[in-house]
């Protein structure tokens, strides 16, 4: 997430209410999570494990728990709730819009596009031309469709990440500020539910397919002309590249990437990243030659246990 303009240190700190470690003046351009950071972003650690990664990281802004060395061109936020102030500083660039009516009238929408009844449309919504979004979608703030994409009933696209902090009083929620990105000639399914990046953006790649009842995590990119059949379940902060077939009930890991035209057997769990050009297929994942041979060993065991008696 990019700020409207650029902040200086001091004003971050003062919006906070926290202890800094850097030059007043230095300059603070927006803030994202440890995978998607750049310069002049804020990054927020809370756990001694994961110091090193934010420490050493792109982001030149640290939010961290505990006063450590600050590496060189970089500056620090020392708070006691590292979790509880990122949420602080979402809300505060990116809160919530109240809108009473379907169509909001920041929205933009492109010629020949047709929206069917009951559908909601956001703030901020830019939709392109010559799209179709039947009955009953919901499209959150700040969604972003390219042409000629078709939206099936009952699909809500940018709901809140699944991303949860615990605590002695129950799970504190990260806040999600970032969007959904659907790009051209796109088509999804009926009742699918994408959710918006936590700070940062959940791709939909050109020509890309999906079925009815798909789920797509936050901040997960999805590359071109991939096609992903009924009841996957796809966790956030995933990488599909071009061309992938993903069959019926998939599920998967967090965090992975599954490479160029891979294409994965119905109800297989992928727990690991896995190479481009082979079809795989099983729980735990494995190219689907030899998941096959194995469930065709497993079939002869009665037999070789008669001949062993």
């Amino acid at each position: 997430m990019k700020f409207t303009r650029a902040y200086t240190l001091k004003e971050i700190a003062d919006l906070l209410q926290c202890e800094f470690v850097g030059n007043d003046s230095f300059e603070v351009l927006g803030m994202n999570e440890i995978h998607v950071v750049e310069k002049g972003d804020i990054v927020f650690v809370d756990h001694p494990k994961y110091y090193d990664k934010a420490l050493q990281s792109a982001a030149t802004i640290v939010l961290i728990n505990k006063k450590v060395d600050c590496p060189e061109g970089k500056a620090l936020l020392i708070s006691d709730d590292p979790f509880r102030d990122f949420n602080k500083l979402t809300n505060y660039f990116k809160p919530f819009q109240f809108s009473n009516v379907s169509i909001s009238p920041t929205a933009t929408i492109g010629e020949g596009t047709i929206i069917q009844p009951n559908s909601f449309i956001g703030n901020g919504v830019v939709i392109g031309k010559n799209c179709l979004i039947h009955s009953n979608v919901s499209i959150y703030d700040n969604t972003v469709l390219g042409d000629n994409v078709i939206i099936h009933a009952g699909t809500i696209l940018g709901a809140d990440a699944f991303y949860y902090k615990k605590r002695p009083e129950g799970f504190d929620q990260l806040l999600s500020g970032g969007r959904v990105v659907i790009q051209d000639n796109v088509g999804i399914g009926a009742l699918c539910t994408i959710d918006k990046g936590v700070t940062g953006d959940t791709t939909i790649g050109a020509g890309t397919k999906i079925d009815n009842q798909v789920h797509v995590g936050h901040d997960t990119v999805i590359g071109e002309k991939c096609l992903i059949a009924s009841q996957t379940g796809i966790a956030g902060c995933v990488i599909i590249e071009d061309e992938v077939t993903i069959w019926g009930q998939v599920g998967t890991t967090s965090g992975i990437t599954i490479g160029e035209k891979a294409v994965i057997l119905g109800q297989t769990g992928v727990t690991k990243s896995i190479e481009g050009g082979k079809t795989y297929f099983g729980t735990p994942i494995q190219e689907s030659r030899e998941s096959l041979k194995q469930l065709a060993n497993l079939k002869k065991i009665p037999e070789i246990l008669e001949k062993l008696k």
